[in-house]
């Protein structure tokens, strides 16, 4: 079944960039093109078939496999094109992954990576941005439900950041307990998800001391843009099982 999706535009990015969102939506466009075609010689192969004619129904078949072929890799190249943008070095903190602009099945096969390389690193936490849903079809969620049933099947305790479009993870597989602040970032998070911290509340993180320390920061940067890299290029295990909507 293909996946679809509606134009994102800026919904798609965490920063303003039009000739970024004008490739990602081209790309996603293109995915939506061969899912049509493919759908098309599908049932024109079914009628067909109905029709007695075998050789026709498969020819047409073989025509919609190239196509669905074709989506998916459409599909994939829109997906590791958004990734790398939303979650640049220059964007986002070492500790954050932003899953906005990908299917939801894409995000869950995404974010599994990530954990599996953060815990084997040692990491304590992770903040994944998953978005408000103020652009989904009646402002549900989609992503959210799904990062917290990936953090249910992993055994990993987790709670929704004060601005609700970002959950916190524990990776270290205890209770979530006082909110951290959220991720900080030189001057802010420029992707619009705020850089001031929870009034009155510390940061735990296992002993370990995350903001004021420029080293540190620098040395998370380029493990996530190393991640970044891993995730884009890797064979992901479930990306494309259903028609997916995006948050």
């Amino acid at each position: 079944m293909a996946m679809e999706m509606t134009s994102l535009g800026s919904r798609a990015l965490n920063h303003s960039s039009s000739d970024t969102e004008a490739e990602y939506d081209r790309l996603r466009g293109l995915a939506r093109q061969e899912a049509a075609k493919r759908s098309s010689c599908f049932d024109r192969a079914h009628a067909a078939y109905e029709a007695g004619d075998g050789g026709k129904a498969h020819e047409l078949s073989q025509e919609g496999k190239r196509h669905a072929q074709k989506m998916d890799e459409y599909n994939r190249q829109a997906r590791d094109f958004i990734f790398r943008e939303n979650n640049n070095v220059d964007r986002v903190p070492g500790d954050t992954i932003d899953l906005h602009g990908l299917f939801v099945e894409e995000a869950e096969d995404v974010l599994e990576e990530r954990i599996k390389a953060a815990r084997g690193r040692g990491e304590t936490h992770l903040h994944v941005i998953v978005g408000k849903g103020n652009h989904s079809t009646g402002h549900v969620q989609k992503i959210k439900p799904r990062v917290e049933q990936v953090c249910r099947e992993l055994g990993l305790q987790y709670a929704t950041e004060e601005n609700e479009g970002r959950i916190f993870v524990n990776l270290q597989g205890g209770a979530v307990g006082q909110m951290p602040p959220p991720p900080q970032f030189g001057g802010g998070y420029g992707g619009g998800y705020g850089s001031g911290g929870y009034p009155g509340q510390t940061q735990h993180h296992g002993g370990q001391q995350h903001h004021g320390q420029q080293q540190h920061h620098q040395q998370q940067q380029q493990q996530n843009n190393n991640e970044v890299e891993e995730l884009v290029h890797k064979g992901l295990k479930r990306l494309f099982k259903s028609c997916c909507t995006v948050m």
